[in-house]
């Protein structure tokens, strides 16, 4: 992420925070939080971008690119050039219940929105919040195949450091072993 990206990201995250009624040092810690996890995601991508070419496992590397450090990129499955709207969830209710945060597979006002829930916050959750941005990135530009967007985490994580965020177990619950994808060794 370029030292221009981020204050423009920072604008996006803050305006969208506002609106929940928390205390101002509040919304300062999960605006930060909220950056913090987009730009290690975007270095954890920059590092290996090169190594994907121009399309892994079905993820357009440009796309992913803008999308995680412009939070806006021009879609070649949605058919259109599209923003991501980054929503803070006030209540661990619905989809947040089970996750750190999830994408809305439907476009809404020229968006894809990516919902932050509460667990995204938690304390020392720094490595949940980075793996929590590249997956949900995954959906973002490429649908909704929860088997890709693990598979896709891990390789980029993988490929950036030699391991990645353990997932067999949602692997597993989600019926992965039998899809196309699979994880790195």
């Amino acid at each position: 992420m370029t030292r221009g990206e981020r204050p423009v990201l920072r604008r996006a995250v803050a305006a969208l925070i506002c609106g929940l009624g928390l205390t101002h040092a509040a919304q300062a810690q999960e605006t930060r939080l909220i950056e913090d996890a987009l730009a290690a995601a975007a270095q954890t991508f920059g590092q290996v971008s090169g190594a994907l070419g121009d399309t892994s496992m079905g993820v357009p590397t440009s796309e992913y690119r803008n999308a995680l450090t412009r939070l806006r990129f021009a879609s070649s499955v949605w058919g259109e050039t599209l923003a991501v709207q980054i929503s803070v969830a006030e209540n661990g209710r619905g989809l947040c219940a089970g996750f750190a945060a999830y994408v809305t597979p439907a476009i809404t006002q020229g968006a894809v929105v990516l919902t932050i829930c509460p667990q995204f916050f938690s304390a020392g959750a720094d490595a949940l919040r980075e793996t929590t941005i590249l997956h949900e990135m995954v959906h973002v530009v490429a649908g909704t195949d929860e088997c890709r967007a693990m598979a896709y985490t891990a390789q980029v994580q993988s490929l950036a450091s030699g391991s990645y965020v353990p997932v067999r177990d949602y692997w597993a619950k989600n019926g992965c072993e039998g899809s196309r994808y699979k994880l790195p060794h």
